[in-house]
């Protein structure tokens, strides 16, 4: 159909656009094909996680060539309904003659929306390389773990404190084992997979 497979679970189509070196992925999600994202509600509705945006454009990243997502803004929420399912675009926007990140943008829309119904812009962002980010946290301080100078969080009734604030995680969100604070603003965390979050 003119289109190649986009190699991610979230994702199932990808095209170069015509004109330009911008490119688009396209996918679809449910929660009846992906019934664990149904462990992430606010105030009981599902919303597809920030960090689930942030994949999304690591999936556009790596199908430019780039190697990490520098900067992300989230918008608006996405929200899964509980019958049928959504509609994703992920854009990137050509390179810059200066060489440097491409812009992104992620959209969806309902699938059973009318024709020219209107897409929601969840999130904006620049793909670039990660050896700058790398350069950044370490100019930063955050290049090791745990962070220099970081104070360890007791995370002992964490996410019964949240559920009590509307934050619905259920198991497949419950993978937090250390948090770290770093001054005022920085908090850095690792999951259960050992990963920095």
């Amino acid at each position: 159909m003119g289109l190649s497979d986009a190699s991610h679970p979230l994702l199932g189509a990808a095209t170069p656009l015509a004109e330009s070196d911008g490119f688009l992925l396209t996918g679809r999600l449910s929660l009846s094909e992906a019934g664990w994202l149904g462990d992430h509600k606010v105030f009981g509705t599902v919303l597809l996680p920030g960090t689930g945006l942030l994949e999304l454009g690591l999936a556009a990243a790596r199908a430019v060539g780039a190697t990490s997502v520098s900067q992300l803004t989230l918008l608006a929420p996405l929200v899964l309904p509980a019958e049928g399912g959504v509609r994703l675009q992920v854009q990137v926007d050509g390179a810059e003659a200066d060489g440097g990140g491409r812009g992104l943008s992620i959209y969806s829309r309902a699938e059973d929306a009318a024709e020219g119904a209107s897409w929601t812009l969840h999130a904006q962002g620049v793909l670039g390389e990660a050896a700058e980010d790398a350069a950044q946290d370490a100019e930063n301080g955050l290049d090791v773990w745990p962070p220099v100078g970081g104070t360890s969080i007791d995370l002992t009734g964490h996410y019964a404190r949240l559920a009590g604030r509307g934050y619905g995680y259920g198991p497949s969100f419950q993978g937090l084992r250390e948090a770290w604070r770093v001054g005022n603003a920085v908090v850095r965390a690792r999951g259960a997979a050992g990963g920095a979050i």
